[in-house]
């Protein structure tokens, strides 16, 4: 069985979210006073998301695992999560997706679990800024938590940043010198429409577009081919080896080539980041159903993916799930 959808896509990448919780706030992710968090009791336990990871891998043909949140970090079981999966055969290539805050205390750890990578969100690097994004102080834990993964082998170390204008559109050339300069991998990425308090409007998004304009002023940036499923187009930058990517997620969708399936802290599958529809795995496995009929389910569930995401239709409608929830 594979995980093939109406239109011929197939998934062979998991997103495998840990918690919905995190221990920042930014704005354009959720309110100051945060969400309500999912209860303990429905969140998958480590031997739950080891089991249905197994089924995606060996029955489904799932190449590659990320561990999102909320803020995976928090998952005081996450070493042995790493350890798990990384114990699968076929083994999957493993990455994390982080804050960064708690990551320089971890990163050996989680190496030596078996994760390969990590992606650290990363928008400002002015310490007030970071204040104002956030509602929290931390830059210089994110800062040493990158140190902390090139230093473990994480490699590539890959930075995400989302920039919102009259707040930090400023930043993107210097975000990528220093990138440049500490042999980190970054990525702008389009703010989307997935914070449940309504922030996001067009209007304030930093479009892809503008965002190379800005870096083109002051680096030469030369389009790299064989872009595939990856949401990311990249560029050389100064004519490498170093590169930098932009994800256009709103105003150039690459849905047509997502290879992207997403399973939820709770349990369910979800096949896009804007999917109204999920699919409960969790009652059936914790019922006791087998491995191959939740790999049915599970075939199923992603054969009903939708063409797109949709966001440029007028009858758009963003999902209930925030994106602490969902998993990036």
């Amino acid at each position: 069985m594979r995980l093939v959808d109406a239109f011929g896509r197939v998934a062979t990448d998991l997103r495998l979210s840990l918690t919905d919780r995190c221990n920042l706030r930014c704005t354009y992710c959720m309110p100051a006073e945060g969400l309500p968090w999912i209860p303990r009791a429905e969140l998958l336990t480590a031997a739950e998301l080891a089991r249905l990871a197994r089924i995606a891998v060996t029955r489904l043909g799932v190449r590659s695992i990320r561990l999102t949140g909320g803020e995976p970090t928090l998952r005081p079981d996450l070493i042995e999560i790493v350890a798990q999966l990384a114990a699968l055969r076929p083994r999957p290539e493993l990455s994390l997706t982080t804050n960064g805050l708690r990551l320089r205390g971890m990163a050996e750890g989680l190496r030596a679990a078996g994760l390969d990578r990590v992606n650290v969100s990363l928008d400002t690097l002015d310490p007030q800024r970071f204040r104002r994004i956030s509602r929290r102080d931390g830059l210089a834990d994110v800062l040493a938590g990158l140190d902390a993964a090139a230093a473990a082998g994480l490699h590539p170390v890959k930075v995400n940043a989302v920039l919102v204008r009259g707040v930090n559109e400023d930043e993107a050339v210097s975000l990528l010198r220093f990138c440049l300069r500490c042999c980190y991998e970054l990525r702008f990425i389009e703010q989307m429409p997935l914070d449940p308090h309504g922030a996001w409007n067009r209007a304030g998004m930093v479009t892809a577009a503008e965002i190379r304009s800005a870096l083109s002023e002051h680096h030469r940036l030369v389009p790299m081919p064989g872009r595939g499923s990856a949401p990311a187009e990249s560029f050389l930058v100064d004519d490498g080896p170093a590169r930098v990517g932009l994800i256009a997620a709103v105003t150039a969708p690459f849905c047509q080539a997502c290879d992207r399936v997403r399973l939820t802290a709770d349990g369910q599958i979800r096949n896009c980041l804007f999917a109204r529809v999920e699919t409960d795995l969790r009652t059936p496995l914790r019922a006791g159903e087998a491995d191959e009929d939740l790999a049915t389910r599970w075939v199923m569930a992603v054969h009903a993916k939708k063409a797109g995401h949709g966001i440029d239709d007028p009858a758009f409608v963003a999902p209930q799930r925030p994106m602490s929830a969902i998993g990036g």
